[in-house]
């Protein structure tokens, strides 16, 4: 019960863990990896802006590693907070947002169409100042009503 705990808890500190990261470092002093992800119609396969999937699987990786080791322990299940994370941010960003992949083009659902608005009004700024809606799960409620 415990291990579970601990990976829900992790999942939802990520939420927070993003919204700083995305604020004050992708649209700080690593703008130059996500400058092409605000630029309107980019077309290619891969984005800079990728190299930010590779940097937080890193945590994960060793967590897991270290979280085997002797037997399983609490760093497996931080790992598998951290990923279960990555995986629905995958789903609700590139898959259901950016539509990189055709796989939720339809929805109806309230919620996933807020997340989407929210996002929306991130990228009407193309520079990394004057943004809004820095996190991906947990936006503000106003966008659920528009």
């Amino acid at each position: 019960m415990i291990y579970f705990l601990i990976t829900i808890a992790v999942f939802l500190l990520m939420e927070c863990v993003t919204w700083l990261t995305h604020k004050y470092i992708m649209h700080g002093l690593m703008w130059y990896f996500h400058e092409d992800h605000h630029q309107p119609k980019y077309e290619h396969v891969f984005e800079r802006n990728d190299i930010f999937f590779v940097i937080f699987a890193i945590p994960s990786i060793v967590l897991f590693y270290y979280g085997v080791e002797g037997g399983v322990n609490y760093l497996f299940f931080i790992g598998l907070g951290i990923t279960i994370y990555g995986i629905c941010y995958f789903l609700i960003h590139d898959v259901l947002i950016h539509q990189r992949f055709k796989w939720f083009k339809n929805t109806k659902n309230k919620y996933l169409i807020g997340l989407r608005k929210a996002h929306k009004v991130h990228h009407k700024h193309l520079g990394k100042e004057h943004g809004e809606c820095f996190g991906m799960l947990f936006v503000p409620f106003k966008y659920y009503k528009m």
